[in-house]
């Protein structure tokens, strides 16, 4: 077989990887990185919320971002890292807190709350749809995630059938939309806020 009839395969490894920091930018001064860039519908391009690569990558010198988009740089194998800001879990005392925390069933029902649902992280902007899905578990909490996401909201006035069957197909459009993984993540970590302000309300008024 000469060389030019040969085809050498490079299997290209797939992650997506979100770490929760409580500042993003103090973090990422001690790091040498370039911000990922999204593309939107009109064909323009925006800075990536959160993604950026700690390896070289194609970057524009003038703007200092990648010049390629996140979805074409995952395709060539370049591997973006998400760092967000989070900061629910600043009173949280230790793992064992956070376990419990994490394990304990909340009250579903403050999520039909403004005043509770306010503080949330992720949510705190759709009381709206949380009083129209009414999730009660973590799973139906991954659903309102995902119709909040563009691809994804005209399920919103949809029986809840026909939203668990089409919320994690992945659009054929390339609109935004929310991986079953992700959302179940951040469902589990709005259990965790609900239940430590819970826990504090009690305990402000022991």
């Amino acid at each position: 077989m000469d060389i030019e009839s040969r085809h050498i395969q490079m299997n290209v490894v797939k992650t997506d990887i979100d770490i929760d920091v409580v500042s993003r930018d103090d973090l990422l001064v001690h790091f040498a990185h370039i911000p990922a860039i999204i593309k939107k519908k009109d064909g323009a391009y925006d800075k990536h919320n959160s993604g950026v690569y700690l390896q070289p990558i194609p970057f524009d010198q003038l703007t200092g971002l990648s010049s390629i988009d996140y979805k074409e740089a995952e395709d060539r194998g370049y591997f973006k890292l998400d760092f967000l800001n989070n900061s629910l879990y600043e009173g949280v005392r230790d793992e064992h807190h956070l376990d419990s925390l994490t394990n304990q069933e909340p009250i579903w029902d403050l999520l039909q709350h403004e005043d509770v649902v306010k503080n949330l992280a992720h949510v705190h902007a759709h009381i709206n749809v949380l009083r129209v899905l009414k999730p009660q578990n973590i799973i139906e909490l991954a659903e309102v995630l995902a119709i909040i996401r563009p691809a994804k909201r005209p399920l919103l006035n949809e029986s809840k059938e026909k939203i668990k069957k089409e919320v994690w197909i992945k659009p054929t459009d390339g609109s935004y939309y929310f991986k079953k993984a992700h959302a179940i993540a951040y469902a589990v970590s709005i259990v965790v806020q609900l239940n430590l302000f819970c826990e504090q309300v009690e305990q402000s008024a022991s």
